[in-house]
């Protein structure tokens, strides 16, 4: 079959962990070792924290522990998707923190300027373009929802732009799509994830003296006495005044963290380079490079490389394992890079020649409200953001904002809004955090299906406050 055979030579590798611009690993640690700031992991909240308290306290001496390599997680593994959104999305904020909704929007908007003036002050190039996103419309009633969400969107002064059947297919061309609205406020566009990743490596290790050990895992932190933090790892033990968790996904040793999360496993899959001649096919490339995501709940984002490449992940191809499985056993997923290659050519039929370069899968971590979820503890001695829910490459430098601040490095009062002091719910145990997750993953593919009507199972969820309204 046509999408098997495209997918036959390609690499399981993140189409971004090029060998050819990959750095060489930093030493693991090796002896007992001393800092003020442990920071756990190298992605990209472990990154920008030891960024902003190096810009915040430049004596401060920092010690970041990766358990692989700078950018191997999720930080290296997703679209590279770069959005000014906090909370997920505009409507997620608003059904959830509807009182904060215009602080958290102004936030938002400090962050991705802050963000990008970073890549500008130490000359990291992360492949950065403004792109905006535009969101796809696959059937008359969805795009009906959306001109809806348009007209809202323009009564409150947005930067926004409505195409219709013709106009789409104009700018990206697929019979699939039936309207589309590009949303082009602000910084929005897309990134080379591991590019940031390893950008910011260079910058902190060579410039600003941050300390970072690569293949290092840690095993446990605790509190040394009532004024310092004890950190073990496979090959030392470090001491050091305050800790923070940038782990995400990966099983926390600290009982709050793992609760507030669950893994979950989304796949991707990218093009070779397409020439001249295929852009054409497709209207898109040349003269619009849209970063796209069709309008329904399991959707699929899509958008083109600086060579050319598409990249295409999502949709119905994610997954959760039974009891938090985080093994990389589940990166080989031939049935999930299938799915997700069908689909494509049931999207693009016009590019019946494309073959794939690159397939690979990337944990995601979910939390309850669908956006980060931050804490502290032991007396302000440790602390954590992780949860961003596949929107945390623009997020992930807030959250990272938010942990130190809740460790002392200049605490502003972001930290008292109930953004960052409500708690989130806990997922409920297994068996049956992986029944529920399967049962709403069902549902919202039946939503879809139904002109995104909910039934009874997700209006209960939305009872419940754990609606998926993202």
């Amino acid at each position: 079959m046509r999408h098997i055979d495209a997918l036959k030579d390609s690499v399981a590798r993140p189409l971004w962990h090029d060998p050819d611009i990959m750095p060489e690993p930093l030493a693991p640690i090796s002896s007992a070792q001393e800092c003020e700031l442990l920071i756990v992991g190298g992605g990209f909240t472990g990154l920008w924290a030891a960024m902003q308290a190096k810009e915040r306290k430049p004596d401060a001496d920092i010690i970041l522990i990766e358990q692989t390599f700078i950018g191997d997680g999720a930080s290296g593994r997703n679209g590279g998707f770069l959005s000014s959104t906090l909370a997920h999305t505009e409507t997620n904020t608003e059904y959830r923190f509807a009182d904060e909704a215009e602080r958290l929007k102004e936030l938002g908007i400090q962050n991705m300027r802050e963000f990008l003036d970073t890549l500008d002050r130490y000359n990291i190039d992360a492949c950065y373009e403004k792109t905006g996103e535009m969101f796809v419309a696959l059937d008359p009633e969805s795009a009906n929802r959306m001109q809806a969400e348009y007209q809202e969107a323009i009564s409150e002064g947005e930067d926004v732009v409505w195409f219709d059947k013709d106009a789409v297919r104009e700018q990206v061309n697929s019979p699939k799509f039936f309207a589309g609205m590009w949303e082009r406020n602000g910084q929005d566009g897309v990134i080379d994830p591991a590019r940031l990743c390893w950008g910011l490596k260079d910058v902190l290790v060579n410039q600003l003296g941050v300390r970072i050990f690569e293949n290092t895992k840690l095993l446990g932190v605790k509190p040394l006495g009532k004024k310092a933090m004890q950190a073990t790892c496979e090959n030392g033990v470090i001491r050091s005044d305050k800790v923070l968790l940038a782990t995400n996904a990966y099983t926390s040793t600290i009982g709050r963290i793992r609760r507030s999360v669950i893994p979950v496993w989304d796949y991707q899959i990218a093009t070779e380079p397409l020439t001249d001649e295929q852009l054409d096919r497709i209207a898109w490339g040349k003269t619009s490079r849209h970063a796209l995501a069709d309008y329904v709940n399991m959707f699929h984002y899509f958008r083109m490389t600086k060579d050319n490449r598409i990249t295409w992940g999502g949709g119905g191809a994610v997954r959760y394992y039974f009891n938090n499985g985080i093994d990389n056993k589940f990166m080989d997923a031939t049935a999930r890079y299938e799915q997700l290659a069908k689909e494509f050519f049931e999207m693009f039929p016009q590019l019946d020649d494309v073959r794939f370069s690159n397939r690979w899968g990337g944990i995601i971590a979910t939390s309850t409200r669908f956006c980060m979820v931050p804490g502290v503890a032991y007396d302000g001695r440790l602390a954590w953001s992780v949860g961003y829910t596949g929107h945390g490459v623009g997020a992930s430098r807030f959250g990272a904002r938010i942990g130190i601040e809740l460790l002392g490095y200049e605490p502003t009062d972001v930290i008292e809004m109930q953004f960052i002091t409500r708690k989130s719910l806990p997922w409920a145990p297994e068996p049956l955090r992986w029944i529920g997750v399967k049962l709403t993953q069902k549902a919202l593919i039946r939503a879809d299906k139904n002109g995104g009507r909910r039934g009874l199972w997700l209006r209960f969820l939305d009872m419940l406050g754990l609606g998926f309204t993202c």
